[in-house]
């Protein structure tokens, strides 16, 4: 049975992926790591408070790392502190994961992510891809979905437009375009889980290889 670390169970697809992992038969531990505690109790949870600023102790040994973690420009209230959390905070998480003997890292990226782009959000979302892979990871995961689907805490209205849409969008992005289709945070929350626990290989997953790695097409 393996052991996990998660980074960014607060947050939408965090929290179903930690969910799912704390009722699959093929986990044992989880440790979650967050800047405040969750509001959940459970035998098989652990839970560690940082700010990710800096080097977070020694965790044991793991199998493998979930990380979710993710804000918007504008909760951010910056790009700088927006690449703190998407850039920054991910890298800090990722140190620890390798010091933990981490063999299988499994991120939540973006649709488009280059480290050369021209859209700053783009951009941090390829550079830490980038960075991440320079770590040298025996097994790294990069899940990059379009328009994420559920239900936030916070309400984002362009968000909530494009999912009411939805439906009548999705067909018309087809070749190239199909990276793009809006994806249920579930699809992503499984595919992350199933990537940090059975991958065999690094890959990088658009929208049909993340719903292939969640298990089931229609999640």
């Amino acid at each position: 049975m393996a052991r996990l670390l998660i980074a960014g169970a607060s947050g939408l697809v965090g929290k179903i992926a930690l969910w799912a992992a704390l009722d699959d038969a093929r986990v044992a531990q989880v440790v979650g790591i967050g800047r405040r505690p969750l509001p959940i109790q459970h035998p098989k949870l652990e839970q560690r408070i940082s700010d990710f600023t800096t080097p977070l102790p020694d965790l044991g040994r793991f199998d493998g790392a979930l990380c979710a973690l993710g804000t918007t420009i504008a909760k951010a209230g910056s790009q700088a502190a927006f690449r703190a959390v998407d850039h920054d905070a991910v890298l800090t998480f990722a140190r620890a994961a390798q010091a933990a003997g981490v063999q299988r890292f499994a991120l939540v990226s973006a649709a488009g992510a280059n480290a050369a782009a021209k859209n700053f959000y783009l951009s941090v979302k390829g550079a830490v891809e980038r960075d991440l892979e320079a770590m040298g990871f025996p097994i790294l995961v990069r899940l990059r979905p379009g328009l994420i689907i559920g239900d936030r805490a916070e309400r984002r209205p362009a968000e909530w437009l494009f999912q009411k849409i939805n439906p009548l969008i999705n067909p018309l992005l087809t070749g190239s375009l199909r990276r793009y289709c809006s994806i249920p945070a579930t699809t992503i929350a499984h595919a992350l889980l199933n990537a940090g626990l059975a991958a065999t290989q690094s890959a990088v997953l658009e929208f049909d290889g993340i719903r292939a790695m969640a298990g089931s097409a229609d999640t």
